[in-house]
C-alpha cells in the first residue's frame, strides 16, 4: 500500500510539473493547444497548462537584440557609391506575429529585417549628397530610417528601438575626387576671407590716415593761433618797451646786432663810416 501511495504521489508530482511553467522578466511565451496558439499575454511568474501534447509552451528572449549589418554600398544623389556600416537595435513586439511570420527564429528575423533596412537606406541615401551624409545629416537619416522601417518591422512582430550608422566610408575611386573638391571649396572660402580681411584693412588704414590728417590739421591750426597770439603779445611788449625809452631800445637793439654780426670770427662787413649801423661807435659830443 505504501508503495502504491509513493507511486501515486510521484505520478501526481510529474503531472503537476508538466502542468505548470514559469515566465521570467526577460522572456515572452506562447502557449499552444494541439499546435494552435491559444495564449501569448503571459506576465512574469507561474502559469498553468495541460500536460503535453495538449498544451505546449515556447519561450523567446524579450530583451533588446542587436543586428550588426555587414557593410553595404549605396548610391548617393550624386550617383556615387558610399560604404555604410550600421547596426539595429530591436526586440520582439507582438510575439504571435513574430512566431507566425519568422517561426520565432531570430536569425530568420535578422535576415528579413536586414533586407527591409537596406531598402530604406537605399531610399534615404539617394536623396542626399556625400557632404550631407558625412557631415550634417546623421540625425535626420536616423529618424527617417526608424520612421520608414518601423511599419514593416511591425508586420514581423518586431519593434525597432534604434538604427545607427557606425561609419560611412568612400570607395578609393571616390575619395580622391571628393577630397579635391573639398580642398577647392576650402581654398575658395580662404580666398574670400582674405579678400574680406584686405578690404577691412584698407578701410581701417584709410580711416586712420583721415584721422591723422585731421589731427595734424587741427594741431597746425592751434599752433598757428598760439604763434599768432605769441607774436601779437611780443609785438605788444616790444611796442610798450619802445614807447617807454626809444633811445635805450634803439641802443639795445644795436648791441644785439653788433654781437650777432661782429662777435663771430670770419665775419667781414664793408660799411660806410657814417653808416647808421655804426652810429654808436661815433664820438659823441
Amino acid at each position: 500500500m505504501r508503495n502504491k501511495i509513493i507511486i501515486a504521489i510521484g505520478v501526481l508530482l510529474l503531472v503537476l510539473s508538466m502542468s505548470v511553467f514559469t515566465v521570467s522578466t526577460t522572456e515572452r511565451a506562447i502557449k499552444f493547444q494541439m499546435g494552435e496558439i491559444v495564449g501569448t499575454d503571459f506576465k512574469p511568474g507561474l502559469h498553468f497548462k495541460f500536460p503535453y501534447p495538449i498544451n505546449e509552451v515556447k519561450k523567446f528572449d524579450s530583451r533588446i537584440l542587436t543586428m550588426d549589418s555587414t557593410p553595404e554600398r549605396f548610391l548617393t544623389a550624386e550617383k556615387k557609391n558610399v560604404i555604410v556600416d550600421s547596426f539595429v537595435k530591436w526586440r520582439i513586439g507582438d510575439i504571435k506575429t513574430f512566431y507566425t511570420t519568422v517561426g520565432g527564429d531570430v536569425n530568420q528575423a535578422n535576415i528579413r529585417l536586414d533586407q527591409i533596412i537596406k531598402d530604406s537606406f537605399r531610399s534615404e541615401f539617394s536623396k542626399r549628397d556625400i557632404k550631407q551624409l558625412v557631415s550634417t545629416d546623421r540625425s535626420a537619416i536616423r529618424e527617417a530610417l526608424i520612421t520608414n522601417v518601423s511599419p514593416h518591422a511591425q508586420k514581423l512582430g518586431i519593434d525597432i528601438v534604434d538604427i545607427q550608422v557606425k561609419r560611412i566610408d568612400l570607395p578609393s575611386e571616390v575619395s580622391n575626387s571628393v577630397y579635391q573638391r573639398m580642398e577647392a571649396e576650402r581654398a575658395r572660402v580662404a580666398r574670400e576671407f582674405r579678400s574680406q580681411g584686405s578690404e577691412a584693412a584698407e578701410r581701417i588704414r584709410a580711416d586712420a590716415d583721415k584721422q591723422r590728417e585731421i589731427i595734424l590739421a587741427n594741431a597746425y591750426r592751434d599752433s598757428e593761433i598760439l604763434r599768432g597770439d605769441g607774436d601779437a603779445k611780443a609785438a605788444e611788449i616790444f611796442s610798450g618797451a619802445y614807447s617807454q625809452d626809444a633811445d635805450f631800445y634803439a641802443f639795445y637793439r644795436s648791441m644785439i646786432a653788433y654781437k650777432e654780426s661782429l662777435g663771430k670770427s670770419g665775419n667781414v662787413m664793408v660799411l660806410e663810416p657814417d653808416s647808421d649801423f655804426l652810429k654808436f661807435f661815433k664820438t659823441q659830443k
